[in-house]
């Protein structure tokens, strides 16, 4: 007998979206979204946190990050669908209310990272132009949902340019810091008197802050439904994403904290570019803000692509108003959904403090992450018999080890978030149970 859940299988709504997305492309996508304004704007705020150990507070996230990404991989490979953890959780537990409220905040957290990014985008667009912040933002949101409306195809190619540059900005942070490897000491916190305890909790703390930066290799599991061979493709494209965020991220901490002082990283609002600048000159920091553009502009539009993504899956398996997953018929893409992530991340610019808004996304992301893991582990028992093209390794029986240390270290991450975003995320949270049930469909 079919659980209640399966009873009233959604019909997909033609025109469907369009598989054209390759492994490498999705990779690439990962990477777009995940070397944005993480370390081009908050590497400074953390520096302020840990010191010259700020490398350590980059591996110490990227750790929370792969226990995480591998129960990602495993239920990728099992439910290849927009709306992914919306889709994860409904399906391991079996009810659609916990699935409407894990696809809810991870919403919430995807809108608030493009405000978030906008604003940082903002902030060194003002820099060379001297245009208003928020209307800088505000445009940049709207010219890039254009984008996005256009095609995922089209949208792809931009982001492959933006990442490329982004990339290539990064890389030369790393040749511009080798001369200065081993000037400082890189286990040195912001206090020579900090005992061992404090020392940790600055690490952790500045991990929990930094996490931003690691944010988007779970939304290659957004675009499933538009990648080719998803089930084998997109694993890969998450594992690839996050070695290669992490690297660049751990070398380009290290280059950072040699050439410039910690706290004068600190207190820049453009970190990496001057870091350029004091090797590089004048010049030198005004050519990085223009790549500290393209790597916000990335960021900004592949989040715009997989929130959109998320509304029409949600929409399409009937927990949110079908006009959500409306497609256009030229252009294949989402255009309701679209119109109204645009607006809602609109709305949340007016924050401000790109700080805060990271901490209140974290919240979102650590609670997902957090069921994202438990799924994992649950659907290992009301889903035996479904097929996996990628399992988690670690086992003890069915048991996954590393998803149930994904679970602990979530729970850890957001001990360490700022007590007024936890406060915003929750309120959040709990707005999302009448919403579903204004929309529920007798599931």
């Amino acid at each position: 007998m079919r659980h209640p859940l399966h009873q009233h299988e959604p019909q997909p709504i033609r025109p469907g979206l369009k598989k054209e997305i390759s492994l490498a492309e999705a990779t690439v996508y990962g990477l777009g979204i995940i070397l944005g304004a993480g370390i081009y704007a908050l590497i400074g705020e953390a520096a302020g946190i840990a010191g010259n150990s700020l490398w350590l507070s980059f591996i110490f996230a990227a750790a929370v990050a792969s226990f995480t990404a591998l129960s990602y991989c495993e239920l990728s490979s099992m439910f290849p669908k927009s709306a992914a953890e919306y889709i994860y959780v409904k399906n391991a537990f079996k009810s659609s209310l916990l699935g409407f409220l894990m696809g809810w905040i991870s919403m919430f957290a995807a809108m608030v990272s493009v405000s978030a990014v906008s604003l940082g985008f903002a902030g060194y667009f003002v820099g060379i132009f001297g245009t208003p912040l928020v209307l800088t933002a505000i445009a940049a949101i709207v010219v890039l949902s254009i984008v996005n409306f256009l095609g995922v195809k089209e949208s792809s190619r931009l982001n492959l340019v933006l990442t490329v540059v982004a990339i290539s900005g990064l890389v030369l942070i790393i040749i511009m810091g080798i001369p200065f490897f081993g000037s400082v000491d890189y286990f040195a916190g912001i206090s020579p008197s900090l005992g061992t305890f404090d020392f940790l909790n600055n690490i952790t703390i500045a991990a929990a802050l930094i996490f931003f930066a690691y944010i988007g290799f779970e939304d290659i599991a957004n675009i499933s439904e538009e990648t080719v061979n998803a089930k084998h493709a997109v694993p890969k494209a998450i594992l690839l994403a996050l070695i290669v965020s992490t690297v660049l991220y751990v070398l380009v901490a290290i280059s950072s904290i040699s050439i410039v002082p910690w706290a004068q990283l600190a207190e820049s609002k453009a970190p990496i570019s001057l870091v350029a600048g004091t090797v590089l000159g004048p010049v030198g920091a005004t050519v990085f803000a223009f790549i500290a553009l393209f790597a916000t502009a990335s960021t900004v539009l592949i989040i715009l692509v997989a929130v959109s993504r998320m509304l029409y899956g949600m929409a399409n398996d009937n927990c949110l108003p079908k006009l959500l997953a409306r497609v256009h018929g030229k252009t294949h893409t989402p255009f309701v959904a679209i119109a109204l992530t645009s607006s809602v991340a609109i709305l949340f610019v007016f924050i401000g403090d790109i700080r805060q808004v990271a901490f209140i996304t974290n919240f979102g992301v650590f609670a997902m992450f957090f069921m994202v893991n438990l799924s994992a582990i649950v659907a290992r028992y009301t889903r035996p018999d479904d097929e996996r093209i990628f399992r988690v390794p670690c086992n003890v029986g069915k048991f996954p080890i590393i998803s149930f240390l994904g679970v602990v270290a979530a729970l850890f991450m957001i001990s360490r978030v700022e007590f007024n975003a936890i406060l915003f995320g929750s309120a959040a949270l709990v707005v999302g149970i009448p919403v579903y049930f204004i929309f529920n469909h007798g599931k």
